[in-house]
């Protein structure tokens, strides 16, 4: 088991299969300007497949592939159907924004995914176009493909909801009582400070303790759920409800203590935490010849340097150490 420098150990992978996504929702991207990695700069599925393989050798055995939108990368269903096959891994799982999951869902789900995380941040069909910034409105095949998965037995299905004080904060009761009558798990994400967005920080931000009064107010007290699956979120559920609630809180309560991550960028720089830029070039490596044993002394070096703790302070409003974008880090 890979244990770094605090005693963590770090068992779970977040793999960017790109940095291209088709929304540009104002919490993650400006809405121009963004420059995209060239072709040849991306890792190719060969390589991220054999650095999975040895990772997962020293005990890692979650991962999750994220974008951008991974489902815009081609070939990702037979990418997946290889990652099922290496020994090791108990844990896939895959995170979307819905736009194309309803078409590839039968195809995931015979390549033997079944954790899905999709991220509907509004119940409302106006309020979307002006969230994600998409040219054509695409909230209703993200609902049915939701209802699809849940029909073909894909569990657990998570919805991500970023949290946006005067933008889908008058819509946290909505997603609340959703839990209750579908089994579906509801992440409510403090909205995190990375690099320039379509929207201001400081007047969006909401803290989780905030969003957990509303919903008591309304339901009556949060029941603790104990998870299956590992995450940063604290779970609860709401009294007779069929899914639960989540509240994940990286600004207002850190819970770097439990950290077990590891990140992985669509160009191939193995990133030992989600707020600080020090990153070692994996791609590089293999491209350069390096053999097993020089990966596997890289990895647990790279591991014995993960930082304790993240380095943002909202008590003095220091957001230090985050160059890149989420879709360039892959969240």
């Amino acid at each position: 088991m890979l244990k770094d420098n605090f005693g963590r150990e770090i068992n779970y992978l977040r793999i960017s299969l790109t940095d291209r996504c088709n929304l540009r929702c104002i919490y993650c991207l400006p809405t121009e300007g963004v420059a995209l990695l060239p072709h040849d700069d991306i890792m190719t599925y060969e390589e991220i497949l054999r650095f999975v393989r040895i990772i997962a050798g020293l005990g890692v055995d979650k991962v999750r592939l994220t974008g951008g939108e991974p489902l815009v990368r081609s070939g990702i269903i037979d990418f997946i159907k290889e990652l099922k096959k290496i020994p090791g891994l108990k844990d896939l799982s895959l995170t979307t924004n819905g736009i194309i999951f309803q078409d590839k869902l039968e195809e995931l789900y015979k390549a033997g995914l079944r954790r899905v995380n999709i991220s509907v941040n509004t119940l409302k069909k106006d309020k979307y176009l002006k969230i994600t910034g998409a040219k054509n409105n695409h909230f209703t095949k993200i609902i049915r493909g939701i209802e699809e998965a849940l029909e073909i037995g894909m569990d657990p299905i998570k919805i991500n909801v970023v949290a946006l004080k005067g933008i889908n904060d008058d819509e946290i009761l909505d997603f609340a009582r959703l839990s209750k009558d579908k089994n579906l798990h509801i992440r409510f994400i403090e909205f995190m400070p990375i690099k320039e967005r379509g929207i201001d920080w400081h007047g969006s931000f909401i803290p989780v303790e905030t969003i957990k009064l509303i919903i008591e107010n309304k339901y009556g007290k949060l029941i603790p759920f104990k998870k299956k699956y590992g995450g940063p979120a604290d779970s609860f559920k709401l009294k007779d409800s069929k899914g639960t609630l989540g509240f994940i809180s990286p600004i207002s309560s850190c819970f770097c203590e439990d950290c077990n991550r590891l990140r992985l960028t669509s160009d191939g720089k193995l990133r030992l935490c989600l707020f600080s830029d020090t990153e070692v070039d994996v791609k590089n490596m293999i491209r350069n010849g390096a053999n097993e044993k020089d990966l596997i002394n890289m990895i647990k070096q790279a591991v014995s340097e993960k930082p304790k703790q993240h380095n943002l302070n909202i008590k003095n409003n220091s957001f230090l150490g985050c160059r890149r974008t989420m879709a360039e880090i892959g969240g």
